[in-house]
């Protein structure tokens, strides 16, 4: 390019990307024809006149928050860098492996919360470690209802965990909190059904076909790594085990393909059935790491949830299964189906 059009295609380029001009507006400007217009910016880009940078924070990873939506058929996807730190001895994984963060999740999807709940919404949160640690990073929300979906894990512990936060999100958005003041599992069907019906319990569950947005988290069928898991005894564990258990979430069993199994569980916990999870618009995950990886997946495959929060880590792994997606969350299929 000569002197002349490379301060033609600078102009152009100022008026286009800087000023926001169309590029109807800039030919006339320079009396040309807008096709003219067209080819001197695009020259401009190959001469590394206008250099074109997106840029996200450097903590979130917007190549693969990309991929794994298109990949697996979701509404959203937040990939957020995992730890670099290897895990401490107390946590659930192997010698220097690195594992999930839940308070840095629970930030992430706070602020995707944020972006989604809009005023007048009802907000469903499920147990899970880094649901409770969204609730504590929430700044703000539009006026709205948050409920609770699940029980807790041990009642002894229900103003630490998710009673807790569903407090602190309705606290955040000025809105009514229906706190669940019961045990997310039971000895059988007949205590859980018997809880069902006590007022406060039935209140919320009366607000689960209102719900609107969801937050939720995913287990893997490993101590530690599901709540669910860690609650029941040794010879439940294995025939779960048994039946091919990938995934927990809420208290329902998933194998690796996304189908649900094991339902006989569900009759004695407290929490939302499968069938009123799917009517949801939009449900969030939020889980990470790569031990958590499979499970991730078998939810997705589920058709259960529509967005998801979480790590490099297990967002590896999970973009490496090429095992085709047969239900994407966004159709919504319906969980009973096998």
């Amino acid at each position: 390019m000569g002197p002349a059009e490379l301060m033609q295609a600078a102009a152009m380029a100022r008026r286009f990307y800087l000023e926001g001009k169309s590029k109807i507006q800039i030919a006339d400007e320079f009396g040309v024809s807008r096709f003219k217009v067209a080819r001197v910016l695009e020259t401009a880009l190959e001469h590394d006149l206008v250099r074109i940078e997106i840029r996200v924070p450097a903590e979130l990873d917007a190549e693969r928050s990309d991929a794994l939506r298109a990949r697996y058929g979701l509404r959203h996807v937040v990939v957020a860098e995992s730890p670099s730190s290897p895990a401490a001895p107390a946590d659930v994984a192997e010698p220097g492996e690195s594992i999930a963060d839940p308070e840095n999740l629970g930030e992430v999807a706070a602020d995707l919360l944020g972006e989604l709940v809009t005023e007048g919404d009802v907000l469903g949160l499920a147990w899970g470690r880094s649901t409770i640690h969204m609730a504590t990073a929430l700044r703000g929300l539009p006026p709205c209802t948050v409920v609770q979906l699940t029980g807790v894990y041990d009642a002894g512990t229900a103003d630490r965990g998710s009673v807790e936060a569903v407090r602190r999100a309705a606290e955040v958005a000025g809105g009514q909190a229906h706190p669940i003041y019961a045990p997310m599992l039971l000895p059988d069907p007949a205590t859980a059904a018997a809880l069902r019906h006590q007022t406060g319990i039935a209140a919320a569950f009366e607000y689960f076909d209102k719900v609107t947005v969801a937050a939720v988290s995913i287990g893997s069928w490993e101590p530690g790594i599901s709540t669910v898991h860690d609650m029941l005894g040794e010879r439940e564990r294995a025939h779960y085990a048994s039946l091919g258990v990938a995934a927990e979430m809420s208290a329902h069993l998933f194998d690796a393909e996304g189908r649900r199994i094991g339902r006989d569980l569900g009759e004695r916990c407290i929490t939302v059935e499968a069938g009123r999870l799917r009517r949801i618009p939009e449900v969030v995950a939020i889980a990470g790491g790569r031990r958590k990886a499979a499970a991730i997946g078998a939810v997705l495959r589920s058709g259960l949830v529509t967005s998801l929060v979480t790590d490099t880590a297990a967002a590896e792994q999970l973009l490496a299964d090429r095992r085709p997606v047969l239900r994407p969350a966004l159709e919504r299929a319906d969980p009973d189906e096998s």
